[in-house]
């Protein structure tokens, strides 16, 4: 399920390093108010045998705003959205934002005009087509066609050898966090974006570099559900992989 909420802003713009690192914190921060022993197990250990953490959010979208090169522009309405496969998570978001007016996301006031609880499409063919608004990022072995190590910081393209082995293992895992069946299949990917990177903490040691694509995937319908809900590869919960809807 997902919780999406309307704000407007005073804001022309936002920064670059904040389009997505501010959402990480806001997240932990609502459970903190609206489930604060469920917020404190998410941040120490994650859930399930795997210790993921499963929910995520995508950047704020501002649909009346004109484009201007260079900036992300952020005048007029606004729609951010949050979204957990755990429906306790969705109901302790929902639980703090009905009694705050403004959120902070990073120096940026949005001031909340609505929020609406969004189920999760059905998916009853157990067939899904996703495609992505922010990057999918994903870690690979790092290593060489020899089995040689080349890379520490092993970040996995879209296109790239070992991209559709570990999304899809990272698929299952998931679906195992969440007491569902894990046969999910990627069946293929039918568009990749270009390579972005986006600031997911503090300065550029912060950045996580992937690409957004379009995949399609089977599975049960329940599982499919709960992955619209979290998102595509690692790092969901500082924004990434976010699924549109």
């Amino acid at each position: 399920m997902r919780l999406q909420v309307t704000f407007h802003t005073g804001a022309r713009e936002l920064a670059w390093d904040e389009v997505l690192a501010p959402g990480r914190a806001l997240a932990y921060s609502l459970l903190e108010r609206g489930a604060p022993e469920l917020g404190q197990v998410l941040h120490k250990s994650g859930w399930g045998e795997h210790g993921l953490v499963p929910f995520g959010y995508g950047a704020p979208v501002f649909p009346a705003a004109t484009r201007r090169r260079g900036v992300y522009a952020a005048e007029g309405p606004g729609i951010l959205e949050f979204g957990s496969p755990l429906l306790a998570v969705v109901e302790g978001w929902a639980a703090a934002l009905a009694s705050i007016p403004v959120l902070a996301w990073g120096a940026t006031a949005f001031i909340v005009d609505k929020v609406e609880p969004v189920e999760a499409p059905a998916f009853s063919s157990g067939k899904a087509v996703f495609r992505t608004v922010t990057p999918v990022v994903m870690k690979g072995s790092g290593r060489d066609e020899s089995g040689a190590r080349t890379r520490r910081q092993a970040w996995c393209l879209p296109g790239e050898p070992e991209w559709d082995a570990y999304v899809q293992q990272n698929l299952r895992r998931k679906a195992m966090t969440m007491g569902l069946d894990p046969e999910v299949t990627l069946e293929h990917i039918g568009w990749i974006g270009p390579k972005r990177s986006f600031s997911v903490g503090s300065g550029a040691v912060g950045k996580k570099p992937g690409a957004c694509v379009e995949v399609m995937l089977s599975g049960a319908p329940e599982t499919l559900s709960a992955l619209h809900s979290w998102g595509l590869g690692q790092a969901n919960s500082t924004g990434m992989g976010w699924i549109g809807a």
